[in-house]
């Protein structure tokens, strides 16, 4: 306590000790809190309740200290409570919450539970629990009269049991003695009166009437000791002593305890003397430093004390300016009076700033202090406050002073997966929901954020009450112009904002703003396309825009659009709420800077707007500078408003044009412009011909190169720069047009006269701005360079002498920086390196950190005195392009001149050349506006434009502008008219200017030609500019192209429009007759081919320079064979265009398209997209490709159809690159649509007669096989044909017709249909029924042959396929994978039966004649052979024996997983291990990736092969990209099983580790590992597994789990044990009786008979004693005693 300088000396001395040990280790801002209480754990204290919260209580302590009251320190039942509900995962709903059991304000005896330091500040925790409070207490010490404070441990009927904390005593409070009305709960905090003490302090009767607690005051002869004291309790007392900080009490005979200032009772202060009685209130009790402190303020004191009116104050966080200190207590602090009269306290830590030394004697001479209140005592009732500069100008001290949407900084403190917390100042802390930490949300926050890490966040949403803080990271939020919805009364209809998608459903989703503001998106307003499934396109944490549709405050109901959502919409919701106005001045802060400007915003707004860079200053060479030293953050004043379009709003701090701006008379609108008048613009574009000027209120005029400069110009680009600010005069306006031409020229403007000065005095002005806020938070080196001046001398050295005879120097001032003499500055001075010279400062350049100095010995000297008005020879001694630095004659002076007399001043670097002289005259001999240099004024600068004036004075005599003339005509001719003039000069009255408005299509002139060669015509506008018309701008049909000529005569009158301008000289317009003057979708315009794309459509010339491509299918609305044929290069065409992509117009000459007004025949509409074609519509389309995947048919400009082989066409194509020489592309087809795929885009067609009603697409001339015709009936026909032959033409037409069909069976052939047999038996029949039900759907076909005919050179006959029901491929092969490489042996080659027929033909030396017999056994034996080919590859059971049949089955069934492992166990069995693992990368790039089953097969194949044949590496690389392209836990368990099967133990173990911290949340994963476990009987590392699996997996999947570990621990492990798992599992859940069945099915398994029965008989028995009656309990006991009397005969048997 504050009042602890009473105690004797030697404690004191003793007690500093040990605070200065604790004041080293706590350095903040309570530093010294712990000194004045004398804090320590067990101290009892007397508190008053602030704050509920729902897990604790805020507790105000004496001196202001605030303690938290968990709510695990209540009492011992209530922890139980809390154990028990969280232990068995129950709703904590049944608790009573501590918003029950306390009441603010409500007065509690504590104890120090804990103390500590968190975050810099003391974390001080107490505790009411009984046992802490009451701890000096026994049972033989309690008293009738005594007051204890307990809890409440248990309801009863007629009272309750009370907690007292005391071992072997048991409270009863009974309900008639309680005040509350109310009944109270199990531990709720109730102060307690002894009424009754029996059986020596074993049990007590309590009361809680409150007026008897209220007088009780604690007797000397209840036997209070020091250990047993307690704080709250009431004594009578005597003042001992009366000190400046307190009194001194005695009391309870004994017993000395000290009253602190603070609580003194005002009204009583002066009646307090030596032996006076008093009553008072013990505050805080220490039985280790034998301190006691008490109270004698009134609201502790009878009647009141239990519970305080006051315990918080809204004033905490305010700041009182003129605050006085009335009284100073050395060791405590300071009272403070408030200019209201409320008094505050002032802790002796909080009177000076951190670190600083107390001066109190400073203190006292303040008359008037600045504080802040920090907070409110409740105990003292007295508000507590700092004098700390640093908190007072605190931007946040408290929740309150947080405003929802605004940005602040932060550091996060502690991050977890579901926030990130965040320190923004003292006892402010926010948090960073997950979704909130970035734009996406972060499934590994921990990679982006840290602790320690500074960010910036906008506030989302304040709770002060609840002290909570809700922030958002998302850049977008942060960055975001849209208002802030912070309330739904800011949410009016039309309003856009952006706000944060907090949940997505199938009717729509839901946005969250800011604060409760939150709204629904309906599924229809969130796209402008049909939309099924919005998870798909949205996401929880996604910011988004919404336009408000319908708001109801009342209801806080929010109905939003997504798709209502415009651009414009956007920029109006962002300007609205700033009142612009071209002039108006306005404050801005830098947000970000950009390459071309700053990005600032107009505050208190928060409009965003833009500065240019060039609108920085008036001066060019300032400009970039201004921009470089500006930062994020900075205030920008005296900027005004230019603009405000569609890019947003343009500011300017130019100070010329904030001028003119202030100025109201300058012209608003183009109506307002006079020829003559003077504006302030900037250059806004340089072309050859001219500048573009800009001026305010969006004018814009050209200034001519005639009307630039009184002087030629060469170079228009060097003579002026982009924004240059520039003094214009109007010289023309054309008010039809809307455009006006102005003048540069200095002898054309009037300019103020002191203008010269006051620019320069601007220009230093900012330079000065510059320098000082470059050095902000900079290095020491750029804080060096910009302490150096013009004109400061400094020592330096020489070093290098450069090419161009500059010399570079050092100083100890300016180490990092350049420092330069020019060649000029050195001359005629020892330079040698190593040489100490004097310099002078004549220029700093921060952009380059370069230092000019001068070594000239006239400018190091000792300066001369200068005389004011004096005229003076200057030299100039550095300059840039808009200020020189001279030197004064000989006086040693130097100073700075503008280089540009005039604004519009071109400057010339070879008359402000270093060393060139000046005649200057001294206005000021030390300028204030100069920083002290001299103020001088050049007497050339002005000379030029006044000579220019006096020549134009001279001239005007000759005529004048505007005066009338009679003239003669000289000469007539169609471009115009010469005149002379009364004078004698001789005039030329262009044809333009003969008729005021000439009429369309008369001829004022014949001006008029038309260039044939370049097909354009030729325009005179004025008599020097032309203008040309390109053909596709003259005529609006095609028959006008074949003699534009005739359309117009020379000298006719015509009306145009201008396209564009030329660059170069002359001048030479673009024009146009159609009335447009450029190119946009939705217009029908004129076109010209170009060249005709075979295939692809036409390219078309545009006007204005733009080309087209015109499709296909855009050419007609009916589709013909060759759509390119009637169209030319040249021709002129009407085309309708589309759209623009990649720089070229689509363009559309569909009448359809061009004549929308009258409809014609569309018989082949136009196709949009996929979702306009429909499953099962005949459409039509180009052939565009071919392909091994198909042929591809053009069916709009977007959209290709692709017809696949077999639905193309009945005949088998062998090579399907062939199908080109059948069909040409760009044929016409009709299609059927077979599949329509909307989401990628893909149409798969159909061109079958059955499908189409068309022929087939290839010819019947065409010799292909047919799938349909029977093979063996073609050989019957050939036989019957023959036999009607003659024999003498036999031999002839038998060896045409074998050549004519010659074929051979290839092993590598492509599939080809199997046939039919002529006379099929009934085991074929048999054969053919069984494979037609065991249709697999692969077909396999295979060519037939003539083993009759196998001669080198013999005819081989040709058959015609027969097609046949397609069966599927049942290959009973598999390749055993256990199987060590040596014991693979090569397959068995199988005889081929062609190879035995064609020896046989070689054998014969010359083709023998056969008869009719022969040839009919011929035939019946080739019947045969072909059937029984056919039976080897329809059986199943016979296993492919080379390459060429395993390539032919996997063309049939590419996507057959089955089919390519026997191909890689082929290659296997003949040790072939490269070619293996071929076949499986083959198999991996061949089968769908739809099919990823089939995929995981090959890849779990190609882990086995490594696992036998490969190395550990080779392994790891196949397992690494198995996991890349499948599923990755079935690739795992397989590796797992895998490495088991092989006995690789480690090898699996590591895996299934890695599995387990992979797939933590996979129940499948711990079951595999357990069994792996438990088959290497490893039990306990099961059990282990077991209990990690339930504290990773869902509750509700923890009984399956144990049941299923239990089934293992039967097959693999101890029994016991899992008998013991099911006995658990069933006593918590006895009504599965799925769990019930599969233990008894275990049992049965794997137990024995005795045990069998014991568990059968056991469980019934327990299962009756919960539901049964005693009857049937005695009925299964007595089966249980039967059973055993009946086994116990059948072994005595």
């Amino acid at each position: 306590m504050a009042s602890e300088e009473t105690q004797e000396p030697v404690a004191k001395k003793k007690k500093k000790k040990v605070v200065k040990k604790d004041k080293e280790k706590k350095p903040n801002s309570e530093e010294d809190v712990e000194e004045e209480v004398n804090l320590k754990i067990g101290s009892l204290m007397l508190g008053c309740v602030m704050e509920i919260n729902d897990f604790g209580v805020v507790v105000g302590l004496p001196s202001g200290i605030i303690g938290r009251l968990p709510i695990y320190n209540l009492s011992d039942t209530y922890s139980r409570i809390l154990n028990e509900k969280m232990d068995t995962t129950e709703k904590l709903e049944e608790i009573v919450p501590l918003s029950q059991l306390f009441t603010p304000g409500l007065v509690i005896r504590c104890a120090v539970s804990s103390l500590g330091e968190k975050e810099g500040q003391i974390s001080l925790k107490v505790s009411i629990n009984p046992k802490e409070v009451n701890k000096g207490f026994s049972s033989g010490s309690l008293k009738s009269g005594m007051t204890l404070s307990g809890c409440v441990d248990s309801v009863e009927d007629h009272g309750y049991l009370v907690d007292i904390g005391i071992c072997g005593t048991r409270a009863f409070l009974p309900k008639k003695s309680t005040s509350s009305k109310q009944d109270l709960h199990v531990g709720q905090y109730v102060e307690t009166l002894i009424e009754e003490v029996k059986d020596n302090g074993r049990v007590v009767r309590l009361s809680n009437n409150s007026q008897e607690l209220g007088k009780t005051c604690a007797r000397f002869k209840d036997g209070w000791t020091l250990d047993n004291l307690l704080p709250g309790l009431l004594v009578k007392a005597s003042v001992k002593k009366v000190t400046p900080h307190g009194l001194i009490l005695g009391f309870l005979s004994s017993f000395t305890g000290m009253v602190d200032f603070l609580h003194l009772d005002e009204a009583s202060a002066s009646t307090y003397n030596t032996g006076s009685e008093v009553v008072a209130r013990i505050l805080y009790v220490d039985p280790s430093s034998k301190q006691v402190s008490l109270s004698l303020l009134s609201h502790l004191l009878p009647p009141g004390g239990a519970m305080l009116d006051i315990y918080s104050s809204e004033r905490v966080g305010e700041v009182q300016h003129g605050c006085k200190m009335t009284a100073l207590h050395h060791s405590s602090g300071a009272i403070m009076e408030i200019p209201d009269g409320t008094t505050a306290f002032v802790r002796k830590c909080f009177l000076k700033e951190h670190k600083d030394e107390l001066n109190a004697n400073r203190l006292l001479a303040l008359k008037e202090h600045s504080l802040r209140l920090i907070s409110f005592s409740p105990l003292e009732q007295i508000h507590l406050a700092t004098l700390r500069r640093s908190m007072i100008e605190a931007k946040f001290f408290s929740y309150q002073d947080v405003k929802v949407g605004q940005i602040i900084e932060g550091t996060i403190t502690d991050l977890q997966k579901h926030a990130a917390y965040v320190w923004i100042a003292d006892h402010i802390t926010g948090n960073i929901p997950n979704i909130h930490m970035a734009d996406v949300v972060l499934k590994n926050p921990e990679k982006a954020l840290y602790k320690g890490l500074k960010v910036k966040c906008r506030v989302l949403s304040v709770e002060p009450e609840l002290k909570k803080l809700t922030l958002t990271r998302k850049k977008t939020l942060l960055e975001s112009t849209l208002p802030i919805f912070k309330s739904y009364a800011d949410a009016r209809v039309g309003r856009i904002s952006h706000g944060c998608i907090v949940c997505v459903k199938e009717f729509g989703c839901i946005v969250c703003f800011y604060g409760d503001v939150k709204g629904l998106v309906p599924k229809h307003e969130m796209t402008a396309e049909n939309l099924e499934k919005p998870e798909e396109l949205f996401f929880v944490g996604q910011v988004v825009k919404a336009k408000v549709l319908r708001c109801d405050q009342e209801n806080k109901k929010l109905k939003l659009s997504f798709k209502a959502v415009t651009e414009w919409d956007i920029n109006q919701e962002i300007t609205a709420k700033f009142d612009f106005m071209v002039g108006k001045s306005v404050e801005t802060r830098v947000i970000r800077k950009m390459q071309d400007g700053l990005e600032v915003s107009i505050i208190p707004d928060e409009v965003p707007a833009f500065i240019p860079t060039v609108h920085l200053s008036d001066h060019v060479t300032n400009c970039v500078p201004l921009w470089t030293a500006m930062e994020e953050g900075d205030d920008i004043s005296n900027v005004m408003c230019l603009s405000n379009n569609k890019k947003g709003i343009t500011l300017t701090k130019k100070p010329l044009l904030v001028a003119c701006l202030e100025d109201k008379g300058i012209p608003k609108e183009f109506s307002e412009l006079q020829v003559g008048i003077q504006m302030v613009g900037w250059v806004k574009n340089i072309m050859p011909f001219g500048v573009f000027v800009d001026f305010p209120h969006g004018l814009y005029g050209l200034a001519p190169k005639s009307a630039m400069s009184d002087k030629f110009l060469s170079d228009i680009s060097a003579a002026f720069a982009i924004g240059q600010t520039v003094l214009a005069k109007v010289t023309n306006i054309d008010e039809e047009k809307k455009r006006f031409l102005v003048s540069l020229k200095e002898s054309e403007l009037s300019l103020a006269a002191d203008w010269s000065e006051s620019g320069l005095v601007e220009g230093l002005k900012e330079r000065k701005t510059i320098s000082e806020m470059s050095i902000r938070d900079k290095s020491e080196d750029l804080q060096q360079l910009f302490a150096v001046y013009l004109g400061k001398k400094m020592k330096m050295t020489v070093g290098e002498t450069r090419e161009d005879g500059a010399v570079t120097l050092t100083a100890n001032q300016l180490k990092d920086t350049t420092v330069l003499a020019s060649k000029y500055h050195a001359q005629g001075l020892n330079v040698t390196p190593g040489t100490k010279l004097k310099a002078v400062i004549l220029h700093v350049d921060p952009l380059k950190s370069e230092v000019h100095v001068s070594l000239l010995p006239k400018l190091v000297a000792k300066k001369k005195k200068l005389a004011q008005n004096s005229t003076l020879t200057a030299t100039i001694q550095f300059t840039d392009e808009d200020f020189a630095v001279i030197s004064l004659g000989d006086t040693g002076h130097l100073t700075i001149v503008p280089t540009r007399a005039h604004l519009n001043s071109i400057f010339n670097p070879t008359r402000f050349s270093v060393g060139s002289s000046l005649n200057v005259i001294v206005k000021e001999v030390e300028s204030e506006k100069l920083g002290g240099l001299p103020l001088v004024s050049c007497q050339t600068l002005n000379t030029c434009h006044e000579q220019i004036k006096a020549k134009n004075q001279n001239l005007s005599h000759i005529s004048k502008i505007g005066e009338l003339f009679m003239v003669k005509v000289k000469k007539v001719s169609p471009m115009g008219v010469l005149v002379t003039l009364p004078s004698g000069t001789l005039g030329n009255i262009h044809v333009s200017e003969v008729m005021e408005s000439p009429v369309v299509g008369s001829f004022p002139t014949s001006s008029l030609k038309y260039d044939k060669r370049n097909q354009c015509l030729e325009v005179h506008v004025k008599h020097n500019i032309m203008g040309t018309v390109e053909l596709l701008n003259i005529i609006l049909k095609p028959t006008l192209a074949k003699h534009p000529s005739a359309l117009f005569k020379q000298g006719q009158a015509v009306s145009a429009k201008v396209v564009s301008v030329s660059s170069s000289r002359p001048l030479r317009l673009a024009l146009s007759f159609t009335g447009n003057h450029n190119l946009e979708p939705g217009m029908v315009t004129m076109a010209m081919i170009h060249k005709v794309l075979p295939h692809l459509g036409l390219l078309l010339k545009l006007p204005f320079g733009n080309t087209g491509l015109a499709s296909v299918t855009d050419l007609s609305d009916v589709f013909t064979d060759k759509p390119l044929e009637s169209y030319k290069e040249g021709q002129i065409i009407r085309c309708w265009t589309i759209g623009k992509e990649k720089g070229k117009f689509i363009v559309s000459l569909r009448p359809s398209r061009l004549h929308k007004e009258r409809p014609g025949n569309i018989t082949d509409p136009e196709i949009q997209s996929v979702s306009d074609i429909k499953k099962g519509q005949m459409i039509k389309g180009y052939v565009s490709s071919f392909n091994d995947l198909g042929i591809f048919v053009i069916l709009s400009r977007t959209i290709t159809g692709r017809i696949r082989f077999q639905n193309a066409t009945k005949y088998c194509i062998e090579d399907p690159k062939d199908i080109s020489q059948f069909i040409a592309l760009n044929t016409l087809v009709a299609a059927k649509v077979l599949r329509v795929n909307t989401q990628k885009g893909h149409v798969d067609l159909s061109l079958l007669a059955e499908d189409t009603g068309n022929s087939d697409l290839l010819q019947d001339c065409l010799e292909l096989r047919v799938s349909g015709e029977e093979t063996v009936e073609h050989v019957e026909k050939t036989a019957q044909r023959k036999r009607a032959l003659s024999k003498r033409e036999h031999k002839h037409i038998e060896n045409e017709e074998v050549k004519t069909k010659k074929k051979k069976i290839e092993s590598d052939s492509t599939l080809v249909e199997k046939p039919k047999l002529v006379k099929p038996d009934k085991e074929k029949k048999k054969r053919k029924s069984k494979l037609e039900d065991s249709d697999s759907g692969v077909e396999v076909f295979f060519r037939e042959a003539d083993d009759s005919l196998s001669k080198k050179n013999s005819d081989y006959v040709k058959a015609k396929r027969q097609k046949q029901e397609p069966s599927r491929l049942q290959v009973a092969f598999d390749f055993p994978w256990e199987s060590t490489l040596g014991s693979l042996t090569p397959f068995a080659p199988i005889d081929d039966p062609q190879d035995s027929s064609g020896d046989e033909q070689e054998a014969q030396s010359k083709p023998v004649k056969k008869s009719r017999k022969e040839l009919k056994q011929e035939l019946k034996t080739t019947e045969q052979q072909l059937s029984h080919l056919e039976a080897e590859l329809m059986d199943t059971s016979v296993r492919p024996n080379s390459t060429e049949a395993f390539e032919r089955l996997l063309l049939s069934s590419p996507d057959s997983s089955l089919l390519w492992l026997q191909y890689m166990a082929f290659h296997l069995q003949a040790t072939q291990i490269e070619q293996a693992r071929t076949i499986a990368e083959r198999a991996l790039k061949t089968i769908s990736f739809r099919e990823e089953q089939e995929k995981l097969n090959v890849w779990v194949a190609m882990l086995n092969l490594e696992n036998m044949y490969g190395t550990p590496e080779s392994l790891e690389k196949v397992f690494e990209r198995a996991i890349q392209f499948c599923d990755p836990l079935p690739v795992y368990q397989q590796l797992a099983d895998i490495y088991a099967k092989s006995d690789k133990i480690k090898e699996a173990e590591s895996l299934y580790k890695s599995m387990v911290k992979r797939f933590s949340q996979e129940k499948a994963v711990y079951l595999s590992y357990g069994t792996f476990l438990l088959r290497q009987r490893k039990s306990d590392a099961a059990n282990s597994l077991l209990q990690r699996a339930l504290q990773s997996l869902s509750s509700k999947e923890h009984v399956d789990l144990i049941a299923k570990f239990a089934r293992l621990e039967f097959q693999y492990g101890n029994s016991e044990r899992a008998k013991s798992m099911f006995d658990k599992v069933l006593t918590t859940y006895p009504k599965r009786t799925d769990l019930w069945s599969v233990f008894i099915d275990l049992m049965e398994k794997h137990g024995s008979q005795k045990e069998k029965i014991k568990f059968f008989f056991k469980r019934f028995l327990e299962y009756e004693k919960k539901s049964g009656t005693p009857e049937s309990i005695q009925a299964v006991k007595q089966k249980a005693f039967q059973y055993v009397e009946s086994k116990g005969t059948e072994a005595t048997n």
